[in-house]
């Protein structure tokens, strides 16, 4: 069969790992026997070798003002030179022209600045890295910018958030081509988790967590993180772990230096205010995201946190953002 042509457009100070993450899972799957097999290409304008934001150089294939269809994927990736690619009329012009030939789009990280100024996201959800996702849906009011999930599909067009979701995202495109059979054997190569799922908040990765060297504890801060609008009681949490709610606590007292109610309250309101401050969803989306029965209760729980009403601390926020600018 004949292979699926892969084309990944980069610039200058594009994110080595955005990159890397793409073109290693798909090498990968080609390694383990991917069949249909897959043709990796990296493209820029004028084929000129680009210095990505480590300082690290890379050669490329193409020039992409040279690279014609039919494509099976056109992925545009991100960095501190999106915002200049994104101004680029002749390359985002080529990513339109492409985008039009390929069976499906991606962009990884900020590559979505691109996407979204070639009209490609218009009237779609999409993700980026969240401390882009603000101004990515004031200068593109057509998208619907999500900053939760770490990797977005809407029809043909998908859309993940930052760096090393990448590698989520091409693990998701792996197994959607050849299954979970293949997908989990990349990830097993590569060491890495057998796949996140694309709904898995970005907020839910680094939000505080308790430097824990037991693993009981460990299971459990990690099925909180990953589940923060669920059953997250004292109760529900020993019964998952298989010990009893005393024991939970004493564990958790002494390993994490807090109860497991104290626990899940810190990082369920430490979500929520990182999706007051890095998405425009309404505080009753925000509420049900992070586990809260309501938004009065988040505001509750958010004003004896911070001193301060989640919508006064959005607002205040924003138009700090906005003098910054």
């Amino acid at each position: 069969m004949k292979p699926r042509r892969m084309v990944v457009v980069g610039y200058e100070q594009a994110e080595l790992l955005d990159i890397a993450c793409v073109t290693t899972a798909l090498n990968g799957a080609v390694r383990m026997g991917a069949s249909p097999s897959y043709v990796v290409e990296l493209a820029t304008q004028g084929a000129r070798d680009i210095t990505c934001l480590s300082g690290l150089e890379l050669k490329v294939h193409h020039a992409v003002e040279r690279v014609r269809g039919p494509l099976d994927t056109l992925i545009v990736v991100g960095g501190l030179g999106s915002p200049d690619a994104a101004a680029d009329a002749v390359l985002v012009g080529h990513v339109r022209r492409l985008a039009r030939v390929s069976r499906r789009v991606a962009s990884v990280c900020t590559g979505a600045r691109v996407l979204a100024a070639a009209g490609l996201l218009d009237g779609r959800r999409a993700t980026t890295h969240w401390l882009d996702a603000e101004a990515l849906a004031a200068r593109h009011p057509l998208v619907k910018v999500d900053a939760d999930p770490i990797h977005i599909r809407d029809g043909n067009v998908y859309t993940s958030a930052g760096v090393t979701s990448a590698l989520d995202l091409t693990l998701a495109l792996i197994q959607e081509d050849h299954g979970a059979r293949l997908a989990r054997g990349v990830a097993r190569a590569l060491v890495t988790y057998l796949q996140r799922p694309g709904n898995q908040s970005q907020i839910s990765m680094f939000v505080t967590a308790p430097p824990a060297d037991d693993e009981l504890v460990r299971r459990v801060v990690d099925h909180v993180h990953e589940r923060l609008d669920g059953d997250l009681s004292t109760a529900a949490l020993a019964d998952r772990a298989g010990v009893s709610e005393r024991h939970l606590t004493r564990l958790f007292t002494m390993h994490a230096g807090q109860t497991p109610g104290r626990f899940v309250r810190g990082v369920r309101i430490e979500a929520a205010l990182h999706l007051i401050t890095a998405t425009r969803l309404p505080l009753e989306r925000v509420a049900t995201r992070c586990g809260f029965g309501s938004a009065e209760s988040l505001r509750q729980a958010f004003t004896r946190r911070y001193g301060v009403a989640p919508s006064r601390y959005r607002a205040t926020w924003r138009e700090k953002a906005t003098e910054d600018a």
